[in-house]
Parts: C-alpha cells; structure tokens; sequence
C-alpha cells in the first residue's frame, strides 16, 4: 500500500502530446509510471464538469495524471518540465539565457495553484540570443539528467526528434545549442509533397538506402545542399535505382546525414570527446550509424535522462532533499 513515507516526489513531462507522470520515493527511485494523452494541445474535455476556469483542461489532466498520488501523498513536491510552461501552456515559465549553469535551472521554477493541495513547479526553457536566437523546452531537464546520470562535465548531448537539438556542455554549463527541423522537415516532405507520392512507409527499413541517403552530404553533388539534394529520392524512385520503401529511408538519411555535416562543419571537424544521445532508441541508433559514417564514433546512447533531470533540478529547486 503507498503511503505518504514511499513518496519522495511527483514530477510530469508535460509535452505538446503526451502527458507522463513519474512517482519517486525518497531514494529519488521511480517507482511508478504513467503516459497519457493529455498533451497541452489535446487536453481532456469537460463531461460535464461545471469548472469554467480558463486552465480546467490543465487541471483536469493533472488529475488524471496523478491525483491519487497526491491524495495518498499530500504536499508531496509537484515538479513539471516542458511545453507545458510554453505561451500555450498552463503558465509561461520564462526562458532563461544561455550559457548558464545547469544547476541554476532549477533554481527559477515558475509555481502554478494547482487546486490540489501543492503547486506545480514548471521547469524554464532556455534562450540564446544572437542574429538567429535558439530556445529549448524541456530538453533542458534531459541534460541536467544525463549529466547527474553520466557524471560529466564537459559533453556534447544530441536529442534527435521532430526537432534535433544539440547542446555544447563545459564545467557543467550549457555554453551553446543548435536545433535542426530534420524531423519535421521529413513529415513534411514525405507526407506534403510530391516526393511522398511514390514512397512507402511501412515494412522492414532499408538501411542500406538510409545510408546511401546519409552519405550525399559528403559528396560532391552534396554541395548543392539539401534543398537540392532532396529531389533524389523522387528521381531514384523513377530511374529505378530506390524502391518505394527505400526512397522513404533514402530521404531520411539524406536529411540526417547534412544534419551531421553541418553540425561537423559548426565546429569545424572536431566534437567534443564525450556525445551522448537521448531520444527514441531507433532513431538513436540511426543517428549513431551516421555519425559513424562521418567519422564520429564516441557517441552514446543515455537512457532514462527525462526522469534523472527531473529528480535533480527539484533538488536543485531545494523541494527535496
């Protein structure tokens, strides 16, 4: 039976689509774990509940989420990290500017009443300012895990996804980070243009057409860039050289590999010695295929980081011991 003493804290990732709750004990163990649907654009409707307040959609999937917890825990420590402190969240929670300490992340949360007894703590995103200004949200609390997991100080950590992120970490602060629509531009590409029409999406991967993709940049015909090289995968597809299935992994490691070259090129050849990834294990695991093919093979893939960086910055917050 949990009881108040077998929780330690209550802490959320709160994305634009998904909604997951981890329960720690006091150890900073997960104990137990949910995922819901209720992201910040997708909240659960009414049914009939007379709450008009304008944030009822956020309160209503905060209770889904772990209500019971905190019935059977009151005044457990309640911490959130992303979209969910974005303009389109329950509260804005202000960026912070880079370069900073990872430990200061924790150290302005933006507090939200949540009705149920303790506020929710919402983790700040971080801002860069320069000619084109960067910001993250949420993949700042996946660094904080990855270093307290790895205990490191000086890391290059790369978050693909429908946004790639790649954070420079020295002395255990973040000094730079680049964001790369990879993803995204793949959806797009594939789903809203004429190069999806002769793709298929389904069956077993291609790696052999991924790493043929992968490898344009390297190329000569890669110094056109992507805009031009993008086109391939439709005129292999009519030349017979792609198979359906195989245009789609095409194109996807053509945009992963210039992702990779560019980054190589930032600066200027030489990564720091220590990478890690965090993000969906396939996608991961391709990521480390094409830094291999570029020459980069310290890379590692962390796990469990969202959960880490969330226990460490409420410690840094001082909500727990």
């Amino acid at each position: 039976m949990q009881t108040s003493s077998s929780t330690g804290l209550i802490a959320l990732d709160w994305g634009t689509s998904s909604l997951r709750a981890y329960r720690f004990d006091k150890q900073g163990k997960v104990v137990d774990k949910r995922a819901l649907p209720w992201g910040i654009m997708n909240l659960p409707p009414a049914e009939g509940d007379a709450d008009d307040r304008t944030d009822a959609g956020f309160r209503r999937a905060l209770q889904a989420a772990c209500g019971d917890w905190l019935r059977a825990a009151p005044g457990t420590p309640l911490i959130a990290a992303g979209m969910v402190g974005s303009k389109q969240g329950w509260r804005e929670a202000p960026y912070l500017d880079v370069p900073l300490a990872v430990s200061d992340i924790g150290k302005s949360l933006t507090a939200v009443d949540t009705g149920l007894g303790t506020p929710l703590h919402i983790v700040s995103g971080l801002l860069e300012r320069s000619a084109l200004p960067n910001v993250i949200r949420g993949e700042e609390t996946q660094v904080a895990g990855i270093l307290d997991q790895l205990q490191v100080e000086d890391i290059l950590i790369g978050l693909p996804g429908t946004h790639s992120k790649w954070v420079h970490v020295a002395g255990r602060r973040i000094t730079h980070f680049d964001t790369f629509m990879t993803g995204e531009m793949y959806a797009a590409l594939s789903n809203h243009t004429i190069l999806g029409r002769t793709m298929q999406r389904d069956g077993a991967p291609d790696d052999a057409a991924f790493l043929r993709g992968a490898g344009v940049a390297k190329t000569a015909d890669g110094r056109a860039g992507m805009l031009s090289n993008i086109f391939s995968s439709r005129t292999l597809g009519l030349t017979g050289e792609l198979s359906p299935r195989a245009q789609a992994d095409y194109l996807s490691g053509l945009l992963i590999g210039h992702e990779i070259a560019a980054l190589l090129a930032l600066v200027d050849g030489r990564l720091q010695a220590r990478i890690a990834l965090i993000g969906d294990d396939m996608l991961c695991r391709r990521y480390l295929q094409v830094l291999a093919l570029y020459g980069v093979t310290q890379a590692e893939i962390a796990e469990a980081a969202t959960e880490h960086g969330l226990w460490k910055l409420a410690q840094h917050a001082g909500l727990i011991a």
